[in-house]
């Protein structure tokens, strides 16, 4: 047993006790990370607020044989400041932290690049420089990248065919007329276009994009996301969409029509 520092962001917490919280961090060195931080509840905690969900924190734990504690922590950026008081950021963000959260199922197994894509993605949100749906979505299609489920957009995902015509979930993504099965979508070639576009960072279009398409990208990302998890994203059912023309009660009744993540290359965190 012994004390290690390391910095990460807070994905989630849970009560421990009377006073007492169980913290899930996603950390730069050691993946992520469950550990107990004692009285955090109480009035005057040593923590304050910096052990709250959004928080890029520096760390130091002391490891135990079932949960490590934390004995220090430093705010390194708090970005939950920032996204609380902006819904659909603060709804994109929380389902960026639950999918990370998905992503990284063994604990202590170093995560470093799915760590940079969250910060980047959270920095993205706080920065406030493109839509959330949009910063969703490429996190989405990104993380998905790293955890090597990238979707085939460019060729059939069966065959090698550069003649995509549909896109099958279960399949990896397009596929050519001879490959698809029964069941898969039709998306328009624009929709195809924003899915690239996110997932090679390529901004200025995907910011030029039109409403509709970006609609479609944000249902097959989710549902291609959602696929490969096995299970769904609670937090996604807050997230804001938009779909052209609706009114805001049509719009809660479109199901699988999800938000939507950042920018072109992964971030350095270290000197910001």
């Amino acid at each position: 047993m012994s004390l290690y520092r390391d910095e990460g962001v807070v994905l989630r917490t849970q009560k421990l006790g009377e006073a007492d919280r169980i913290v899930t961090i996603l950390t730069r060195r050691s993946g992520r990370v469950r550990a107990a931080a004692k009285g955090i509840r109480k009035t005057k905690s040593r923590f304050g607020a910096r052990l709250e969900p959004f928080t890029h924190v520096d760390l130091q734990l002391y490891e135990r044989r079932s949960l490590d504690l934390i004995t220090q922590a430093e705010t390194l950026r708090p970005y939950g400041e920032r996204l609380v008081f902006d819904y659909p950021r603060y709804t994109a963000g929380t389902a960026m932290l639950e999918t990370a959260e998905k992503l990284t199922p063994i604990e202590k197994e170093p995560a470093l690049r799915q760590f940079l894509l969250v910060i980047g993605g959270l920095r993205t949100l706080v920065e406030g420089g493109h839509d959330p749906r949009l910063v969703l979505d490429a996190y989405f299609l990104r993380s998905l990248a790293i955890a090597g489920y990238a979707p085939a957009l460019e060729e059939c995902a069966r065959c090698g065919e550069r003649t995509g015509r549909a896109f099958a979930i279960a399949a990896g993504g397009m596929v050519c007329g001879s490959c698809r099965p029964p069941g898969s979508a039709s998306p328009a070639e624009a929709t195809v276009g924003l899915m690239i576009a996110l997932l090679r960072g390529d901004w200025e279009r995907a910011d030029g994009s039109e409403p509709r398409h970006r609609v479609e990208c944000s249902g097959l990302v989710a549902a291609y996301l959602q696929w490969h998890l096995e299970h769904g994203i609670r937090s996604l059912k807050h997230v804001e969409r938009e779909r052209p023309g609706a009114t805001i009660a049509q719009e809660r009744e479109v199901p699988g029509e999800r938000a939507a993540l950042f920018h072109g290359t992964m971030p350095n965190t270290t000197n910001e």
